[in-house]
């Protein structure tokens, strides 16, 4: 875990202002620590299922319990990505609904996934982003248990 402190710019028109110091912890690097890590890989989604599994996902990387890392390179058969997942000390795959989209993606790259998780089974699917810190809560739970099997 690093720390480091910036100054962020807050956009005003044409410039940029300083809002004073703020402390940010920075990731894991997902390609030189993945054989460590517990990666999360989620489905975005366009409904409540894929921004929840989203959201449950970025609370699980703040708290260290697990390191979310990015899909869609792996879709673009980027190796560097491809090579996170196959590495990953427990490869997680979060989809949003029953079409699994990630899991679909992982598989055609050829890598096998063990631990899947489809939001739908847990929340209704919706067509809405409308969503509770309940929902967030039962599926982060979910990824908890996932994490936790051996």
């Amino acid at each position: 875990m690093f720390i480091f402190k910036y100054r962020p710019k807050k956009y005003c028109g044409r410039r940029f202002r300083r809002m004073g110091t703020r402390t940010m912890k920075l990731l894991p690097i997902c390609h030189k620590e993945a054989d460590n890590l517990n990666i999360l890989l989620v489905c975005g989604g366009a409904a409540n299922v894929g921004l929840i599994g989203y959201l449950a996902a970025v609370e699980l990387t703040r708290e260290d319990k697990a390191r979310m890392c990015c899909i869609t390179p792996v879709g673009a058969k980027m190796s560097t990505y491809i090579d996170i997942a196959r590495k990953a000390k427990k490869l997680i795959v979060i989809n949003g609904c029953q079409n699994q989209c990630a899991k679909r993606v992982l598989e055609q790259a050829g890598i096998e996934v063990k631990h899947n998780i489809i939001v739908s089974e847990i929340i209704k699917k919706l067509p809405t982003f409308d969503i509770t810190e309940e929902d967030i809560a039962k599926v982060k739970k979910k990824i908890e248990e996932e994490i936790a099997k051996e």
